[in-house]
């Protein structure tokens, strides 16, 4: 099963090191120049495993729309599926990549990050369907 990372990013070899402050802004301004964070995923891998990683979207918890029901869950539910690739569940991981692509890719579906009319819950709902 092929790698749910994008061609461009290699989990093994493409790394960045540098300061929480430093890895927040470059984690903003790459998705940003794409139109939106809703969907970009993230992780802070220990390759040792001495630690927990920790997988996020790149919004975090989006506290300036909390309860707002617009935040896109695309890049949630992208860093889930990078964690369970991360655990060895690259099938999982692929199917979930695969449904968020499907349903982002349906105007109807979209978040307003998306020039879509879809709130939180119909497009997380939405993406769940896809999954199957």
């Amino acid at each position: 099963m092929p790698s749910i990372w994008p061609k461009s990013v290699n989990a093994n070899t493409d790394v960045v090191v540098g300061s929480n402050l430093f890895g927040d802004i470059l984690s903003d301004l790459g998705p940003a120049c794409t139109g939106t964070i809703g969907v970009a995923p993230s992780g802070n891998i220990n390759p040792e495993g001495t630690h927990p990683s920790l997988f996020e979207p790149v919004h975090g918890s989006a506290p300036d729309i909390a309860g707002q029901g617009i935040a896109n869950p695309g890049g949630q539910l992208w860093a889930a599926a990078m964690r369970l690739e991360h655990l060895g569940d690259a099938e999982a991981a692929a199917a979930i990549l695969r449904a968020v692509e499907h349903v982002l890719s349906t105007p109807s579906a979209r978040t307003r990050d998306l020039k879509g009319a879809a709130g939180t819950i119909e497009c997380g709902k939405a993406i769940a369907e896809a999954l199957g």
